[in-house]
């Protein structure tokens, strides 16, 4: 294939860069549910814990496995420590922006962090 940028006239340039930019201003949409206010903990469905994420801290859960180690810092969380085998929820590493979730689902517990607007998906049905 030959280069063909020869053939975009100015016109197309700008009308390019015009998408681009529009792209960039609605970008901000996507992420919607603004600062995390908190952490929400449960353990077999229901919810344990709601932490503050103003300091820095460990909680403990216990499920069906066992001790799940939630550990809480200024502004974000994550799974410390989980009995279950595969350890995909420690391995998701620190969660810090509003609706983000670490589910540990051998051990039923799930960390999920909340912001002021509430997300919808299919784990919200």
């Amino acid at each position: 294939m030959r280069n063909r940028l020869h053939l975009l006239k100015p016109g197309d340039w700008l009308v390019l860069l015009l998408a681009a930019a529009c792209c960039a201003a609605l970008l901000p949409l996507l992420w919607r549910g603004g600062a995390v206010q908190k952490a929400v903990v449960r353990s077999n469905g229901q919810i344990v814990a709601e932490l503050g994420i103003d300091a820095a801290r460990h909680y403990e859960v216990s499920g069906p496995l066992g001790i799940t180690v939630i550990e809480i810092q200024p502004g974000r969380a994550r799974v410390l420590s989980d009995p279950g085998p595969r350890q995909y929820c420690v391995r998701q590493g620190w969660l810090t922006r509003a609706n983000a979730i670490a589910i540990c689902a051998p051990n039923q517990v799930s960390l999920t962090l909340v912001g002021r607007e509430q997300a919808y998906d299919s784990l919200s049905y």
